[in-house]
């Protein structure tokens, strides 16, 4: 299975687990290609035909990127924009992510207990996530389980490498797998 992880951090270099998650990535690199937006495309003018190409080369998409304001981060959404496009991913004539598998990867500086009901940010993270998750099914992708690293900010060195082995398995297992 053939993997593009679409890297989205707007400060990459000072992002403890997001750089700990690709360099996990790093032994993977016959099977696991990433794609850094905020390095390829600085003045967020993106390539759409060069995307749309990308993606197609591709089994499954990886949207890796910090919990942003409840959300991704906004050249992440400005890709997903401008990428799954009408007529290309969705509407007539946009089948071209058919069969393609989409998961989407975040960290939080919240811990697990904030993110659910009651907690101090009342939803859980599925819920949160649930417009990728619709705008990825709209497209014709299929959407599988994210994955999430929680408390980020305050993990050790030692906790953000076991988490960085956690991701790499996760997003290389089997969809039978992931979706039982």
């Amino acid at each position: 299975m053939k993997i593009l992880v679409i890297a989205a951090h707007p400060q990459l270099n000072a992002s403890r687990a997001n750089k700990a998650f690709l360099k996990g990535l790093s032994k993977y690199s016959q099977d696991i290609h990433v794609h850094d937006l905020y390095q390829l495309y600085p003045n967020w003018i993106i390539d759409v035909e060069k995307e749309q190409q990308l993606l197609l080369q591709y089994d499954r998409i990886v949207l890796q990127f910090p919990f942003y304001w409840y959300s991704c981060p906004p050249l992440l959404k400005k890709w997903l924009e401008e990428v799954m496009a009408h007529g290309w991913a969705y509407g007539p004539g946009g089948d071209q992510l058919i069969g393609k598998e989409f998961l989407v990867a975040t960290t939080t500086g919240g811990t697990e207990k904030a993110y659910r009901s009651g907690g101090d940010n009342q939803f859980t993270i599925s819920e949160f996530l649930r417009p990728l998750e619709r705008t990825i099914t709209r497209c014709n992708g299929t959407y599988l389980p994210a994955f999430v690293s929680y408390a980020v900010m305050t993990a050790t060195d030692e906790t953000l490498a076991e988490e960085a082995i956690r991701y790499a398995e996760h997003i290389r297992t089997p969809l039978p797998v992931l979706v039982h």
